[in-house]
């Protein structure tokens, strides 16, 4: 077997297509939409990723932002600075990018940001309506996860889907949104016995773990759909996620590469996040 690619390039191009249309809308009936990205410091591959974010935005016809600090900027400024943006009836997403400098309080940072203006949807209120079913936004990896699974036509009613990490941000609004599609989920973590046991009971498994091709081909049961969601730049400066892709396709029905996969449809979702955002003003 060899496994068929899901393709997160291609699918983000066509969703991308259809926000742009969306803003073209909004901004017919003079409601322009807007992101603020803020960056505090200057870690290079937050720098990489904010400027991604935000050319995805205005090749969309949206307004975008980058609002860049020194590392030394007080964790009160930037309570300050999102005050301000919470005010700002022109902008309809806020993005704080993480991690930040350690004197700042990322916790407060977050939940300092307006809920209907929180577009990575990590607030704790966005976490909660996730968590009851009734999401205001999805967090935008998992989100884009459950598209590319949708396109693929990837059955979920039922199956097992086996989430590797438990992070805030992709393991546990993964596993959420997997239930609320009928799936029976499994986490995995650190602490968990015998993983490889876990993982090839999984119908979907999702890697969350930042440890690059720690999820190999024996550890896949035949058939499954993979999907890997982990970024890693070994010291060659090659990039690998955290399934070894090569085993992996052999066994798996379908696989995500790195990259290519599941990181141009986070960029994306944040996009449909924003768009939301602004709809829901008029």
């Amino acid at each position: 077997m060899s496994a068929q690619i899901l393709d997160g390039n291609a699918l983000s191009k066509t969703i991308r297509a259809e926000v742009a249309q969306r803003a073209q809308a909004l901004t017919a009936r003079g409601v322009k939409p807007g992101l603020v990205v803020i960056l505090v410091g200057e870690n290079p591959a937050s720098q990489v990723y904010v400027r991604n974010k935000v050319k995805a935005c205005l090749d969309c016809g949206m307004h975008s932002v980058l609002e860049q600090y020194e590392a030394t900027l007080s964790e009160a400024a930037l309570l300050g600075h999102i005050a301000r943006l919470n005010a700002d009836p022109a902008i309809h997403g806020i993005l704080v990018q993480l991690p930040l400098p350690k004197h700042i309080d990322e916790h407060k940072v977050i939940e300092a940001i307006a809920p209907e203006k929180d577009v990575d949807g990590f607030h704790v209120s966005n976490a909660g309506l996730l968590m009851t079913g009734n999401p205001l936004f999805r967090p935008c990896t998992p989100y884009g996860v459950m598209k590319m699974l949708a396109a693929a036509q990837v059955p979920i009613k039922g199956n097992h889907a086996v989430i590797v990490g438990r992070s805030n941000i992709v393991g546990k609004p993964m596993a959420m949104l997997l239930l609320q599609e009928s799936a029976t989920v499994t986490i995995c973590h650190s602490a968990t016995r015998d993983l490889k046991a876990m993982t090839l009971q999984a119908d979907i498994l999702v890697a969350a773990v930042g440890r690059p091709r720690m999820i190999t081909g024996d550890m896949v049961k035949p058939g499954a759909v993979v999907v890997d969601v982990g970024i890693n730049r070994l010291p060659d400066g090659k990039l690998c996620g955290d399934v070894d892709f090569a085993s992996a396709s052999e066994v798996a029905s379908w696989i995500t590469p790195v990259p290519g996969g599941v990181g141009p449809m986070t960029i994306t979702m944040l996009l449909v996040n924003t768009i939301e955002a602004a709809e829901r003003t008029l």
